[in-house]
């Protein structure tokens, strides 16, 4: 899917960018936006930015500190789920 943004030439000169480095930027902020909303995954993410592996999207998501709530009782269904698969 192509979408189109107009953004005036004053603030394009204003972000002392090319169209396509603008263009990056507004991708990756959508990405990260849509990732905090919980919209799409972080595999989404790195298909999305075309990021190489999955270690270089958790760099990219680290840096732009796009995290999710992570709650203690995250953490116990997280630590019960590998709990009972250790036990197999």
């Amino acid at each position: 899917m192509n979408v189109a943004i107009e953004i005036p030439d004053d603030i394009g000169r204003a972000l002392g960018a090319r169209a396509g480095e603008v263009s990056r930027a507004v991708l990756q902020a959508v990405a990260i936006e849509a990732y905090r909303a919980g919209m799409i995954t972080p595999a989404q993410v790195q298909e999305m930015l075309g990021l190489r592996s999955r270690w270089e999207t958790e760099a990219f998501l680290r840096h732009a500190e796009a995290y999710h709530d992570y709650t203690m009782d995250d953490l116990e269904r997280d630590l019960t789920v590998v709990r009972d698969a250790s036990r197999l």
